[in-house]
């Protein structure tokens, strides 16, 4: 992890599915779609990690009001 980018703590994609408990499929997946913002270089991706804990927080509060 580093603290480039105006204090974001960056991660590869590996560490962010890991994060998250996710693939790296999922991850680029989400990256692609918008859910969440793609950072790096375009042979190097990164991620915010409190962004992944920002994403994660908002599924479980959408599975607490869903409910099953």
């Amino acid at each position: 992890m580093s603290a480039a980018g105006g204090g974001r703590r960056m991660v590869p994609t590996e560490l962010a599915a890991l994060a998250l408990g996710v693939s790296p499929a999922t991850i680029r997946k989400w990256a692609s779609r918008g859910k969440i913002t793609r950072y790096g270089s375009p042979q190097r991706a990164a991620y915010d990690l409190d962004e992944l804990y920002d994403l994660a927080a908002m599924a479980v509060r959408a599975r607490r009001t869903t409910g099953p």
